[in-house]
């Protein structure tokens, strides 16, 4: 695990040493920084060393050093592959560097060599032969890779603030970017906050031509809901044990590492699954597992983290913090976050990385599950959505959501007034929009009002709408699955995980993101997923034999800490000015109605929050 940056083009090797620091925590085991002055490339690498320590130093370069290599991630496969290409005659000068692999998968297969890897990475190649560039990010986005181009100068970077720290590489704020990020509570790739600056997508290459100076981004691979012509008689059962066979297979490739691992543990069903079978794989005592617990109740999980642990037989390490001690390092993660994110379990993810970067390098979590099995409460409010939204005339649906609204706020963790509003607001647009208004900082209504200028609905949503429609099955559940795995996972669950993980130097692994294992799960229909407002319907079938029942069937418990009560009692405060392009009137009236308690606005102000510490952080040089 580590921070990559470069550029080709105009620049200087300061802005490679400043973009290099600029990233500094997610390679705190070596720095290596390389220049081609024939062809104005710079490479810089920062290692965080997890696999052949004593090898995998970066840059790293064939024998003949044609072609070289900076490297963000883990190719969990990389033994197979290995053996595959010595069988054809390559040499190796590592002993294990998955790093290695990477360079002779693409001198021997071309760039299809990424479809061969099972992994998470962000990579980007230069072949001095064939004078080019050659970038990949995993499928699902794990590791992240912002980059610009102009005529005169490509530049990339693991984090925003790394590639803005190019001298040449503009930092504004994109309107567009601030657009999405109040319609989503995330800016979703290819778009970033920072104008002409881009995401590569997850299952996405590119290719810099160092010659023409041409850019050309595709795709090698889409998550695609094809589910199974035939479903036998036994399918329940044979899905059951095919489906704990590739899980455990994938925590097995996860647990490969020269540092010392751990497991991330809530005591929720996805968490403790991961941990039931590395436990299984490791022995008993010997997994090591880690969580955080809260004095506030309505946000405490520890108890489910102590039986979970119990049942599995780990180590585990529990780190009880009060609300006071936690928003004490709010200002810290505020000011080393990257992008700006609406998502405030950022906070409670960060202390959790931190806790367990006290004893480990790398740790497993349970990402993914929910978005693969449909697992988030808005599935279960599908069907009654539709049906509401058939039946309900529209002025008796406006007057139910008045009444609603009146409802008095509450700040406990996902209460019932917050529920029902979110879903009414969703409730004012077609189905393609539900997903993304409930859980947006700011309703459309209120875009417009924010932002002073008209907003188009299809363009601000335009990367939902291409999800819902792009769907090949019409069935809602099928389309929602579709929003969660390819943009709410990437650009907030992952992207959240990355940055929180990061700041310690905690690399962190998703068994769930298995390719073998997602390459079934997408296959099987939707109603093995959610049935009878059962959400993980068959991941909890097929986890049976290894979790009881008080687990498996619990209430989800969002991660969260409650920063819409710390906003109401003055805990922490939005900055004076106001984003660009923002109302500060809008404003000031919205954080009045937090304040007085007429309304929720802890989204919003969240949002606000990150985007102008982000922009002072940018602005400060820092």
């Amino acid at each position: 695990m580590c921070g990559i940056a470069g550029f080709a083009g105009e620049g200087e090797r300061d802005d490679i040493v400043r973009m290099n620091a600029a990233q500094a925590s997610r390679g705190p085991d070596g720095e290596g920084i390389w220049h081609d002055p024939a062809n104005a490339v710079f490479l810089g690498h920062l290692r965080l060393a997890i696999i052949d320590l004593a090898g995998g130093a970066q840059p790293m370069w064939t024998r003949d050093e044609r072609i070289g290599v900076v490297f963000n991630g883990e190719i969990y496969n990389h033994a197979e592959l290995r053996a595959e290409l010595k069988a054809l005659g390559v040499q190796f000068s590592t002993d294990h560097s998955d790093t290695e692999v990477l360079l002779h998968g693409y001198r021997t297969w071309g760039d299809d060599f990424v479809n061969r890897l099972n992994g998470m990475w962000a990579f980007v190649i230069y072949d001095r032969s064939r004078r080019r560039l050659f970038a990949s990010r995993d499928r699902f986005g794990k590791k992240p890779l912002y980059y610009t181009h102009r005529p005169g100068l490509f530049a990339f970077a693991s984090e925003l603030t790394a590639l803005i720290a190019h001298r040449g590489v503009p930092s504004s704020i994109s309107p567009a970017g601030l657009r999405k990020l109040f319609a989503y509570g995330y800016v979703p790739a290819p778009n970033s906050i920072v104008h002409d600056v881009h995401k590569l997508p997850g299952g996405h290459c590119l290719e810099h031509d160092l010659t023409t100076g041409s850019l050309r981004v595709w795709k090698y691979w889409d998550f695609v809901l094809e589910p199974f012509d035939a479903i036998p008689d036994d399918a329940e059962q044979r899905w059951c044990e095919e489906l704990r066979a590739l899980l455990g297979r994938a925590v097995h490739r996860r647990l490969v590492s020269d540092v010392p691992i751990g497991a991330f543990l809530s005591g929720g069903i996805d968490s403790s699954a991961i941990a039931a079978f590395a436990a299984r794989e490791l022995g008993p005592g010997r997994l090591n597992t880690y969580s955080i617990g809260f004095e506030e109740p309505s946000f405490d999980e520890s108890a489910y983290a102590r039986r979970a642990a119990e049942l599995v037989q780990s180590t585990h390490r529990l780190k009880m913090l009060s609300m006071d001690t936690a928003r004490e390092v709010l200002p810290q993660v505020l000011s080393r976050l990257d992008e700006p994110l609406g998502d405030s379990s950022l906070l409670p993810t960060y202390l959790l990385c931190g806790y367990a970067r006290e004893h480990v390098t790398v740790a497993i979590g349970g990402d993914g599950g929910d978005e693969l099995f449909a697992g988030y409460d808005p599935f279960r409010a599908l069907r009654l959505a539709n049906l509401y939204q058939k039946v309900v005339p529209r002025p008796i649906h406006r007057a139910i959501s008045l009444l609603i609204a009146r409802l008095p706020v509450s700040h406990r963790n996902m209460s019932l007034d917050f529920k029902l509003k979110r879903t009414l607001r969703g409730l004012d647009h077609p189905p393609s929009l539900w997903c993304p208004v409930w859980m947006a900082p700011l309703a459309p209504s209120d875009l417009e009002a924010c932002l002073q200028e008209s907003v188009d609905l299809e363009e601000v949503y335009s990367e939902a709408i291409e999800q819902w429609e792009g769907c090949r099955s019409a069935h809602l559940v099928d389309r929602t699955l579709q929003f969660y795995t390819k943009l709410y996972l990437q650009d907030d669950i992952l992207t959240k995980v990355d940055r929180a993980s990061m700041m310690h130097s905690l690399e962190v692994r998703a068994p769930f993101l298995d390719i073998e294992l997602v390459d079934f799960v997408r296959r099987i229909p939707w109603r093995y997923k959610l049935r009878g407002g059962q959400t993980k319907y068959l991941l909890k079938k097929a986890l049976e034999p290894l979790l009881p029942h008080d687990i498996l069937h619990r209430s989800k418990k969002g991660f969260g800490v409650p920063v819409g009560a710390w906003f109401r009692e003055g805990a922490i405060r939005l900055p004076p000015s106001t984003a660009p392009g923002t109302s500060p009137g809008y404003m000031a009236r919205q954080l009045s109605a937090h304040m007085n308690g007429k309304s929720d606005e802890r989204a919003f102000l969240w949002s606000m929050l990150t985007t102008m510490t982000f922009m002072n952080r940018v602005h400060a040089g820092t």
